[in-house]
């Protein structure tokens, strides 16, 4: 059983992490009055934005459109705040085309039921490749692109992501209530005697002391803590293309479209850069670190970690994923992906799965003083407008009651090979990072 939030309100509060989770957690500690007496820290690796986070990039899909109808709840809370007062300018409601072409149609089927029973979208049912085409302004029909059957949820869209962690962070500079912290953590300080966390260790052996750690590094949490076969870190291929301001015109009115038997999709394109990527298995980066919660600093563990173009600014995606994705555009957009439009650019972005895709949001079962914010599994930006607030009842012992069984410590580890996912992911399973690389010729560093 997980430990219980401690009754007394925490005179500090360190937030390791100022992503998703970390940031609007500080928001929401901010705005709630139980909380105007504690001091609250917010630590990062990177001064902000961190440019190799999940949550720092061009464009997230924002939708309603999930298996799982308490995700679709919630998400629609967000989007109204999206829509309304949380970053509106951010924000782009061009819809969301959800499609597969193989077993993954069950999760289109459950993700259409879910939003027609809440009734506040707008849906368009597709029942073949050409309905498909029509629909989200593909040049070409194609199984392996649009997939055969699926829907338009216009009521969908997507967020700059950038551009909304932006906006947030200067709401939560200008309360004048967080402060902000650049230095990489070391390890958590645990008293095993007590077993009682009281804050962090960085890098320089400095030390950040709190009544409340906030675990909310998201792919880098499996660093400080023992997550295996609970969480892993995975990476995802994205690539971007420059277009013109009339072929941005054009494709801009369209749906994303995201085919979930190949995890491929393609976002409209913003300021001249049309993106496509995977939401798939994706590479896992297996590292040997010392075991972050042992006393003996010979002891170590091998957990699947981020590595970024920090680690190596020449890093570059392998080849498989380059040519999944022409391959992609190819079947969609045929005049985009001749050899004279490369893609330009290219990065690995870090997700923090877990075994079905349900956030890990809940005090750690064995540290006192230690809550654990992260598992996003790829689908945490569209709540950030809400999820801050979720996470602070879930630290005041009042996690929503949809989500008691979802977010909780797990009664067991299961071995990743054996974890089924959400039914949203398609494309290649299993590979290795440095293999993909030394594949594509280009060894690590």
């Amino acid at each position: 059983m997980a430990s219980t939030p401690s009754p007394h309100i925490p005179s500090s509060i360190l937030i390791i992490g100022g992503g998703v989770f970390g940031l609007s957690t500080a928001w929401a500690l901010c705005r709630r009055p139980e909380y105007k007496n504690s001091s609250i820290t917010v630590i990062d690796r990177l001064s902000f934005p961190a440019t190799d986070g999940s949550s720092i990039d061009s464009s997230r899909i924002i939708r309603a459109d999930y298996s799982a109808a308490v995700y679709s709840k919630l998400a629609v809370k967000a989007l109204e705040r999206w829509r309304t007062d949380f970053a509106p300018e951010h924000y782009h409601q061009s819809g969301l085309c959800v499609t597969a072409a193989g077993p993954e149609q069950k999760y289109v089927t459950d993700s259409l039921a879910n939003v027609q029973a809440i009734g506040v979208d707008k849906i368009e049912v597709l029942g073949s490749s050409e309905d498909i085409k029509r629909a989200c302004g593909l040049e070409a029909a194609s199984p392996n692109g649009g997939g055969n059957v699926g829907y338009v949820n216009w009521s969908s869209g997507w967020a700059n992501a950038e551009g909304g962690m932006r906006w947030l962070r200067e709401k939560v500079e200008k309360l004048n209530r967080v402060k902000f912290v650049v230095g990489k953590v070391k390890k958590l300080q645990i008293h095993h005697q007590t077993n009682t966390v009281s804050g962090a260790i960085l890098e320089d052996s400095s030390e950040i002391h709190a009544d409340l750690t906030i675990l909310a590094a998201g792919a880098w949490s499996a660093s400080l803590i023992d997550l295996r076969g609970i969480c892993k870190s995975t990476g995802q291929a994205l690539f971007y293309m420059p277009i013109s301001p009339s072929e941005e015109a054009k494709l801009s009115k369209n749906p994303t479209i995201l085919n979930l038997s190949n995890g491929l999709f393609m976002i409209p394109p913003a300021k001249g850069l049309l993106k496509i990527a995977r939401h798939g298995d994706g590479y896992i980066n297996p590292t040997t670190i010392p075991h972050p919660e042992s006393t003996d600093p010979n002891e170590t563990i091998t957990v699947s970690l981020p590595y970024t173009h920090v680690n190596d600014p020449n890093l570059s995606v392998p080849i498989e994923a380059h040519r999944e994705c022409r391959d992609f555009l190819s079947s969609i957009h045929p005049s985009l992906a001749v050899p004279s439009r490369p893609f330009t650019h290219s990065k690995i972005c870090w997700y923090t799965d877990t075994r079905n895709g349900d956030f890990l949001i809940t005090y750690h079962p064995k540290y006192k003083g230690l809550f654990v914010a992260t598992g996003g599994s790829g689908h945490g930006y569209k709540f950030l407008p809400v999820i801050g607030d979720s996470i602070l009842e879930c630290i005041m012992g009042r996690t929503p009651e949809d989500f008691k069984d979802r977010w909780k410590w797990p009664e067991e580890r299961v071995p990743e090979e054996l974890w089924k996912g959400d039914g949203s992911r398609g494309g290649p399973v299993g590979m290795v990072l440095e293999e993909e690389l030394r594949k594509s010729g280009k060894a690590r560093l």
